[in-house]
């Protein structure tokens, strides 16, 4: 099992289904998930702090940081 397959089942179904007192359930799941990643993208942006380091293991973490949440960013 991979871990993103963990984390799902931790968090639970977020996806509606059109009845509402599952999907109140599922709102709350969505609410936890969302408290989730928001919590591991601060974690992310703490890493970008090391961007402009010298020491090229901690530079490498940066910039790879630094483009994964430009990626995020540039989503619609």
């Amino acid at each position: 099992m991979e871990m993103i397959d963990v984390v799902r089942k931790l968090l639970g179904p977020i996806e509606s289904v059109g009845e509402s007192y599952e999907d109140e359930r599922r709102l709350k799941n969505l609410e936890v998930t969302i408290n989730v990643v928001d919590n591991l993208l601060f974690d992310i942006g703490q890493a970008v702090r090391a961007v402009d380091r010298v020491e090229h293991s901690m530079c490498v973490i940066g910039k790879r940081a630094k483009q994964f949440l430009s990626d995020v960013a540039a989503v619609e």
